[in-house]
This record gives structure tokens, sequence and C-alpha cells, in this order.
């Protein structure tokens, strides 16, 4: 059992890569894509060569993508983009629709691309369903609205 699987070291490296790019899609840095490579080239030379010699190419090969092949990937695949906005950044000037009658200095709700926010009015006046807002701003999970004109 233990002769085969010395002789089939590829399939071991084979799954590794596959594991690697199953915790790509969790990440989509493109970090766990250098060791997919790396385990590729570990199972090309695997019916070859020893097992140190394999692992040395994988550790090679994926320090290699780390450097050279990432941040080529990252460039094409964020053209464009100087930086991914997540939070305050990506909330702060979008539009939405109100879903539940904010009252006059009270709270009420806003829907946003299928979330819906706990929001205020930035001037304390009083919007009724159905009236599109602009997020103005963004304290912890209330966001601040202006009536869109």
């Amino acid at each position: 059992m233990i002769e085969y699987f010395a002789s089939n070291l590829w399939q071991a490296w084979s799954i590794v890569a596959l594991l690697c790019l199953i915790l790509e899609l969790t990440s989509g840095d493109f970090f766990f894509c250098c060791f997919a490579i790396g385990a590729v080239a570990g199972a090309i030379v695997a019916p070859f060569t020893s097992l140190w010699v394999q692992l040395g190419v994988f550790a090679l090969v994926s320090v290699a993508s780390l450097f050279w092949v990432r941040p080529v990937a990252l460039r094409y695949l964020h053209k464009g983009e100087k930086e991914r906005p997540s939070n305050y950044d990506a909330i702060v000037g979008r539009t939405g629709k109100v879903t539940e009658d904010i009252a006059a200095g009270d709270y009420g709700r806003v829907k946003i691309d299928g979330d819906v926010w706990k929001a205020k009015t930035a001037d304390g006046s009083a919007l009724p369903v159905g009236t599109i807002v602009k997020v103005t701003a963004l304290e912890s999970i209330i966001i601040t609205v202006e009536k869109e004109s």
C-alpha cells in the first residue's frame, strides 16, 4: 500500500492543488493559487524524483509565484482600482429607498442593495416610505441620509 502511494505521489500533489484552489475561492487575493501552482509543479516532477526534490520544487515554485505571478495577476484582476472600498467608504454616497418611515428626529429603515439599514436624516426631518435617499454618513450600524434631489 505504501509502495503505491510512493509511486503515485502526483495524485497527492493534485489533491493539494485542488485544496489550494478551493481555499482561493474564500480569499480572492491570488495567494493560495500560488501554492496550487507549486503543487502542480510538484505533481509534474513526482514520477521522476524523490519526495525531497518534489518538496523543494513545490517550495521554490510557490515562492517564485508569490513574487512574480501574484503581482501581475493582481494588477490584471484589479485593473483600474487603487483600493477596494469597504465599510464606510463603500456605503457613503450610495442611494437607497426608505422602507420604514423616518420620523422627525427619530430612526427608520432604508434598503440599499438588498440590505436594510437603521437610518436617520441629516437635518432631523421626516421622510415617508418610498423616498429615494442618499447616504451621507455612517456611525457604527446607523446611516445618516438625505433626500435625493
